[in-house]
C-alpha cells in the first residue's frame, strides 16, 4: 500500500497550495485512494476518497473542501451531489462524461486506469467533470491523452516502470506531461511527489 506526500502548487505561478498526505492500494474490485490535504500553514484543507472499479470507472467519489462536499459515481455518464456548508442547497449534476478530475493526483492515476493506453497508440479523447477549488464547483472539460513512452528504471526494490503521458486541453490547446509509476504520480503540473514510504503498486 503506497503511502506518501505530494506538494501542490499553482501550475502557472508556482504559488504553494499545500500538501496532500495519501495512501492507496489496488484491491479485488479495483483501486482506492484516500488523502487529507493541508494548507501551506499546516491547517486542514480537505479530503479525497476515490474508488474505481477494475475498468477504471469511478464507483465512489467523496471530496471535501472549504466545508463543501461532493459525492459522485459513474451513473449514466457521471452523476454527483454537491452540498453547501449549511446543507440547505444541495444540487445534483449529471454529464455524459467518462470520469471525474480535480487537483488531486488521484484523478490522474484513475484516468490512466480507465484508458489503458499503450506506447505509440493514437491520442484518446475523453470528457471529464472537474471539481475546481476552492468550493468544488463542477466544470466539464475535454482532454486528449497519449502514452508517449514507458521506461524501466532499476531501484533498490526492483524494476520501476515509469509512464510518460501527454495531456492536451482541447479547448485551449495547452499541453503538458504527466509521469506515473504504478499508482503514484511522480510529477505533473502543480504536483510533486515529496515522500513515498513504500513502492508504487503494480497493476496486473
Amino acid at each position: 500500500m503506497p503511502r506518501g506526500r505530494y506538494s501542490l502548487h499553482d501550475p502557472h505561478d508556482h504559488t504553494p497550495l499545500g500538501e496532500e498526505h495519501f495512501h492507496c492500494a489496488p484491491g479485488p474490485s479495483g483501486w482506492r485512494y484516500v488523502s487529507q490535504t493541508v494548507t501551506p500553514s499546516g491547517d486542514h484543507a480537505g479530503s479525497v476518497d476515490l474508488a474505481v472499479d477494475e475498468l477504471g470507472r469511478p464507483i465512489r467519489l467523496e471530496l471535501n473542501a472549504a466545508s463543501w462536499q461532493v459525492r459522485g459515481a459513474a451513473l449514466d455518464g457521471v452523476t454527483w451531489v454537491r452540498t453547501d456548508p449549511t446543507g440547505t442547497h444541495a444540487t445534483e449534476g449529471n454529464v455524459r462524461a467518462h470520469a471525474f478530475t480535480g487537483t488531486s493526483p488521484a484523478f490522474l492515476v484513475a484516468i490512466t486506469r480507465l484508458l489503458r493506453l499503450t506506447p505509440g497508440s493514437p491520442e484518446t479523447r475523453l470528457r471529464l467533470v472537474a471539481f475546481t477549488d476552492p468550493v468544488l464547483a463542477p466544470l466539464t472539460v475535454d482532454q486528449s491523452w497519449a502514452l508517449l513512452r514507458s521506461e524501466t528504471h532499476a531501484t533498490d526494490n526492483g524494476p520501476l516502470v515509469v509512464d510518460e503521458y501527454q495531456v492536451s486541453a482541447l479547448d485551449t490547446g495547452e499541453r503538458h506531461t504527466v509521469h506515473i509509476a504504478g499508482d503514484v504520480v511522480l510529477a505533473a503540473p502543480g504536483i510533486e511527489l515529496e515522500a513515498l514510504e513504500t513502492p508504487p503498486s503494480v497493476f496486473p
